[in-house]
């Protein structure tokens, strides 16, 4: 009879012991492929970014445009027509800073204005800045061209499966012209089957 109680003890402690440690947590390469369901995820951003760029980089009219001079790009926010949440500026950063990395392009950051702003208007205004060394409103160079698009998905499912079509459309527009320079698209299918165990 004791030594049931003793091993109910000990089986006890050890759940307790299991369950108060939580999860194990390890680093793992980020570039992996990772297929934990069928939503957007690391992979698919990674394959979008790496294929855009490629394509935009190795276009003809793009590889002539760029031998010579980088021009200054702005990034506008890409649409996202899917019924997920998709963090799509974290998809366009990641572009923008292959795009800059290539050594081709320039990137205005429209994201900053605000703070450039505020900082410029400190530089003038408080009197603690050389005026000599301050930055001068009206100096900065304005982009040529913008780059935008947008995300979109088809979803499908019966009862055993669900398959999931994602495509990213990016385009490249001169801002003086209107013309669209170039255009890219990369496609993504995913499927997953209901496991019965």
């Amino acid at each position: 009879m004791k030594m049931v109680k003793f091993l109910s003890v000990i089986c006890a402690g050890l759940i307790l012991t299991a369950c108060a440690s939580g999860p194990k947590v390890s680093y793992g390469d980020a570039t992996s492929v990772e297929t934990t369901n069928t939503d957007f995820g690391s992979t698919d951003l990674q394959s979008i970014a790496a294929k855009l760029v490629d394509d935009l980089i190795s276009f003809p009219p793009i590889v002539q445009m760029t031998a010579k001079r980088r021009p200054v790009v702005f990034v506008d926010k890409i649409k996202n027509k899917t019924t997920e949440h998709i963090d799509t500026e974290s998809i366009t950063d990641t572009i923008q800073t292959k795009l800059l990395q290539s050594g081709k392009f320039r990137f205005v950051d429209m994201t900053a204005v605000k703070a450039v702003q505020e900082q410029m208007q400190f530089q003038m205004d408080s009197g603690m800045v050389d005026p000599s060394k301050a930055a001068a409103f009206g100096k900065q160079t304005g982009a040529e061209f913008m780059l935008y698009g947008n995300m979109s998905s088809i979803v499908k499912r019966n009862s055993d499966t669900k398959d999931v079509y994602y495509k990213f459309t990016l385009k490249l527009v001169n801002l003086e012209s209107g013309i669209m320079e170039w255009a890219g698209e990369k496609e993504i299918r995913k499927s997953a089957e209901k496991s019965f165990f």
